[in-house]
This record gives structure tokens, C-alpha cells and sequence, in this order.
């Protein structure tokens, strides 16, 4: 199956791609590292081939990706890059600036349940989302980065805003020297047993993928927001 893109636009400075089904049942909002803006066919061909509940996709570009999705300032834990705390900026920009330019180009999205999903950082961005606001009504958090410093302190007080969460995370990701990363196993565990307290163990799911961190990551993404879709109905 071969999927085309409906619309790419620039919303207040950020690259966006749009994919619209007619008569559409859920959203997808997905934030993107420009790499990945490459495989987005494959990724949506992927869902369509697994569900048959219609959707609109929205995806942006995060050219920032360290400031863009962090939800506070940490220092670098691989290479020289530290990581700012501008989460609380592309929330509000979601909120604001693309939810309703969606709606009023799509107007198939309006009223509909929202999924935020995401890869990496994203994923741990679409987690936070889902902490702090409600405009979303699942959340995929994809080999997220839940070694971030003062995450599971952050979690543990707080109880999430959405009805359902998916997790997964590659078997080997936690193989690595870097002392920090190699939390991410513990740390995912954790995370999962947290919202299971929270959620109904239909809506609460963590899927081990094989490999390790670079290991098919559209296609993981993917199987998040297919499961996502649906357990909606």
C-alpha cells in the first residue's frame, strides 16, 4: 500500500505533514526528527495495513530536538549536548497552533480522540504530554527516553490524564556502557507498573521489541499507535 502525504505546511516556524482519512475516527499528533520525516510513508502504510479505523495524522518537525521535548534543563549524558526544557512551549504550541489549524483544514479531526505518539525523546515528550495536559486521549511512548534524569521522580507523585498508554522498548537498549541509558530497562518497568495502577491492564500495555535503540524505528512507532487505535473501539 502506498500512502501519500495530504499537506505539508509551516505552522509558526514548524515544519508539518498531514495525512487524512474521510470520515476519520482519531488523530494522530506525532512530533519528528527531520530523519524521520523520510519514513513517514512506510509508517503510515504500515498502520493503514493493521486497522481499519480512519484517521488524521500530524506530524512536525522538531529542529531542536534537545530543547524542543525536554521537560527541564539536564546535563549532556551522551556527547557534548545538554538538554533545555522547552516541552512546555511545543505543548502549548500543539494546543494552539496546530490542533485547531488541523481542524480547520480537516475538519474530519474535530472532536476526535487524540493519540500523541513518538520515538526516543518524543517518546518521552508524548508521555509528559500526557501527564500535564488533556487534550490527548492515548499516549505511545516508543523506546522513550525514560533514563531521563528525574523522570521517575516526576511520574511516581502524578497520575496521567489519558485512558490508555502503550510502551515498548528494544531487549537490548539497556546493553550499553553509557551508566545513565543503561537505566532504561529499570526505568520503563517502573513506568509500566505505575500507570497499571492507574489504568485497566487492556489499557495499559509495554511490548519488547527485539534489538536495540535504531532497530526499525517507524515500524515500531507504527504498532504503537495501530494498538492505540485499536483498543479504541
Amino acid at each position: 500500500m502506498s500512502i501519500s502525504l495530504n499537506l505539508r505546511a509551516e505552522i509558526s516556524g514548524k515544519k508539518c505533514y498531514f495525512y487524512a482519512d474521510p470520515c476519520a475516527e482519531a488523530v494522530l499528533i506525532q512530533p519528528l526528527g527531520e530523519e524521520e520525516t523520510e519514513t513517514l510513508p512506510s509508517q503510515l502504510s504500515y498502520i493503514k495495513s493493521r486497522t481499519d479505523i480512519p484517521f488524521v495524522f500530524m506530524g512536525f518537525v522538531c529542529e531542536d530536538w534537545n530543547q524542543a521535548l525536554s521537560p527541564w534543563k539536564a546535563p549532556p549524558v551522551f556527547g557534548k549536548a545538554g538538554f533545555g526544557n522547552g516541552a512546555a512551549e511545543t505543548l502549548a504550541w500543539i494546543e494552539k497552533k496546530l490542533i485547531p489549524y488541523a481542524d480547520s483544514v480537516f475538519p474530519e479531526s474535530v472532536g476526535k480522540k487524540r493519540i500523541i505518539g513518538g520515538y526516543s525523546l518524543a517518546g518521552l515528550f508524548s508521555l509528559w504530554a500526557a501527564y500535564e495536559s488533556h487534550a490527548f486521549t492515548c499516549a505511545a511512548g516508543v523506546s522513550p527516553s525514560v533514563w531521563f534524569p528525574g523522570w521517575l521522580e516526576y511520574i511516581q507523585p502524578r497520575d496521567i490524564c489519558v485512558s490508555a498508554v502503550y510502551l515498548s522498548l528494544g531487549d537490548a537498549e539497556n546493553k550499553t556502557r553509557n551508566a545513565v541509558m543503561r537505566t532504561v530497562k529499570e526505568n520503563i518497568e517502573t513506568q509500566y507498573s505505575c500507570l497499571c495502577r492507574q489504568l485497566s491492564k487492556k489499557s495499559c500495555m509495554l511490548e519488547w521489541n527485539q534489538g536495540g535503540h535504531f532497530n526499525e524505528p517507524e515500524i515500531r512507532t507504527a504498532k504503537g499507535f495501530v494498538r492505540l487505535l485499536n483498543i479504541m473501539r
